[in-house]
């Protein structure tokens, strides 16, 4: 299975990528799941990558994962790894976070609220697999398409693309005072990107009808972290989208709110492209 679709910027090229980490829908036959299929698609980002299918257009470089978060979570460090779900030793340290002993780390033993995924404890090198065959090159094209930006253009601005369930406050713990909004810009709280730049998608959606909130209740994880280096003009933001805003939850199909919603963010796109192109060193090129 090719891991993922890599689409490269039509036209003159800007100093943006986009990656959507999480919206795969094909599931190797090799999982080995337990679940039946719908509650398993509960951990999808469904259509993210289709919602923000404008960014070749702008010269935006586009990657989007093929396989699911369920099968390996890009996300996550090769160390985030819950040594619960293997049946045998494995060959390197391992630091699991909180999340991962929930069932929610490199590979997912969980899935909606704490259902296994699995019968029984994965080989070793059946994850091995995985992270060869799934993980490594997503995160090699990533890698690449941040370098050839930075070198190019002397800075990069990197969008990390995702959606959230209606219920994020209650599946995290959170008793929140307020509902949660349409979109969560996360910076781990203003570390991984220039605030200009935050600032400008923030009222872009607001301009356009839609609640925003920052590192409310997402901040971001690894991908971001990595990246956004704003010392050395790398930036990079995620971008959580509420689901019900574009599909319903329950069947994971489009409804009347997907076209405006890609409309938007076609919009934003397009806004983002001319600030960077804006932001770039000539010199750099």
């Amino acid at each position: 299975m090719q891991p993922f679709d890599l689409y490269l910027p039509h036209g003159e090229p800007v100093a943006l990528v986009c990656d959507s980490p999480h919206s795969g829908t094909h599931y190797p036959e090799d999982f080995g799941h337990v679940v039946p299929m719908p509650l398993l698609r509960r951990g999808e980002d469904t259509h993210v990558d289709a919602l923000w299918q404008a960014a070749p257009d702008v010269g935006a470089t586009l990657l989007a994962a093929r396989f699911p978060r369920t099968y390996i979570d890009v996300n996550r460090t090769l160390e985030d790894l819950d040594p619960e779900l293997l049946d045998g030793p494995w060959d390197a340290p391992l630091a699991p976070g909180e999340k991962t002993r929930l069932g929610y780390g490199l590979i997912w033993r969980n899935v909606a609220a704490g259902v296994p995924i699995y019968d029984r404890p994965l080989a070793p090198e059946r994850v091995r697999r995985r992270i060869q065959q799934c993980y490594l090159p997503y995160h090699a094209a990533l890698s690449k398409a941040i370098e050839s930006s930075a070198q190019r253009f002397g800075g990069v601005w990197h969008l990390n693309l995702h959606s959230m369930p209606d219920d994020a406050y209650r599946r995290l713990g959170i008793a929140s005072p307020h509902p949660l909004a349409d979109f969560v810009l996360g910076d781990r709280d203003g570390t991984t990107c220039e605030r200009t730049f935050v600032d400008l998608v923030e009222y872009e959606l607001r301009s356009l009808g839609y609640t925003v909130a920052r590192n409310d209740p997402y901040k971001g994880v690894q991908l971001i972290a990595h990246i956004g280096q704003p010392a050395r003009n790398r930036h990079s933001l995620q971008v959580e989208i509420r689901r019900p805003v574009y599909m319903d939850e329950g069947t994971r199909e489009r409804h009347a709110g997907f076209d405006r919603l890609q409309r938007d963010l076609s919009q934003l796109l397009r806004t983002l492209a001319a600030y960077v192109r804006g932001r770039c060193d000539p010199g750099a090129r």
